[in-house]
């Protein structure tokens, strides 16, 4: 018996998303179509359903976030197979040509493709890809583990791996949400002290319980006076979607601290260059990762048992669960399941 396939729908911005059936498109060359098993909701999927890309048209389904098992492979996909359990992230694939992709650093390719953005995504019971967008999924991690890894699980692996000192460095993570519960678990896991910085008391303990060793509200205490009261950190890594706070993180570094943005608004950074020369402080910013490093962040974190905390959601219910946010339960992050 033929399967049915479901894809989540937005024929405008600012249209409700509508479940409706599709034909799955059979993979060409290079290209494999993906079952889908699990897909996340990351707030730049929020993001395009207020302002649609024109590049891509619509309808479209968003979703970059996948995780699922190989159904079908094209010609030359090389030796991907059905059955094959894989993820998907916001790495879409690249043109393979450019000095970015001739120095495997496909993920800064300026024709990067992203799911969901530059052809139909993840919030759909199936999916056909890029061969070369695929990361193999550890069997040891459950699909609805792996969806978040192909994007805010990477972004988190490659922020504290990156840019942290040698084991013992003191850790700031400003922003408890989808990337940052992830960054505190890899950060605390890789040996480091960490400070959660936040707004509102509600996510103290769950930062505790992550891994954390303090936790700062930002609604009763501005990060730069109160890291400095805790005796300063040697990387501030900003999760949150606000950048108000930013300027002010710069004095809770000690010398040679960094500020590694992975989240922000379109507000622009203002900042006092003696605040970073006078220090020998630096900014850099972190996007996402390629294939291998989503292999390795999944790898990390099945031996250091290093996992999303999501809230789980049927298809059907689409709007509810982007309307909601993950939020609305103890959840960080919300996983699409095919409805059984």
């Amino acid at each position: 018996m033929t399967r049915r396939h479901y894809a989540a729908r937005l024929a405008g911005s600012g249209h409700p998303l509508e479940v409706r059936p599709v034909e799955p498109r059979i993979p060409g060359a290079g290209h494999v179509r993906i079952d889908v098993r699990a897909s996340g909701v990351c707030g730049a999927d929020r993001a395009s359903l207020r302002e649609a890309d024109p590049v891509l048209g619509l309808p479209h389904v968003p979703g970059h976030e996948i995780a699922g098992v190989v159904a079908e492979v094209g010609p030359l996909a090389g030796d991907w197979k059905a059955g094959d359990r894989v993820a998907v992230g916001w790495f879409g694939g690249s043109c393979g040509e450019c000095i970015a992709c001739t120095l495997d650093d496909v993920v800064h390719c300026r024709r990067r493709q992203v799911p969901g953005q530059s052809y139909d995504g993840g919030w759909a019971t199936t999916v056909t890809v890029p061969a070369a967008s695929l990361a193999r999924v550890p069997d040891e991690l459950s699909l609805v583990d792996a969806a978040p890894f192909g994007c805010a699980g990477v972004t988190a692996f490659n922020a504290v791996r990156r840019f942290a000192a040698p084991t013992g460095a003191r850790i700031a993570i400003l922003g408890l949400g989808g990337v940052g519960h992830l960054a505190v678990q890899f950060a605390a896991a890789m040996g480091h002290e960490v400070i959660v910085l936040n707004r509102g008391p509600e996510k103290r303990h769950a930062a505790l319980c992550l891994g954390a060793q303090a936790y700062v509200d930002l609604d009763l205490h501005s990060p730069g006076p109160a890291l400095r009261a805790l005796g300063l950190v040697d990387m501030v890594i900003s999760t949150a979607s606000s950048s108000d706070v930013l300027v002010d993180v710069m004095d809770g570094l000690t010398a040679r601290g960094q500020l590694v943005v992975v989240g922000f608004d379109a507000s622009p950074l203002e900042l006092d260059l003696s605040r970073l020369v006078a220090h020998s402080r630096s900014v850099a910013g972190q996007i996402t990762g390629s294939p291998g490093e989503t292999e390795a962040a999944m790898a990390f974190a099945v031996t250091n048992d290093v996992r999303p905390v999501v809230r789980i959601s049927p298809l059907s219910e689409i709007g509810e669960a982007v309307a909601a946010g993950p939020f609305a339960s103890s959840a960080f992050r919300t996983v699409l399941v095919p409805d059984a």
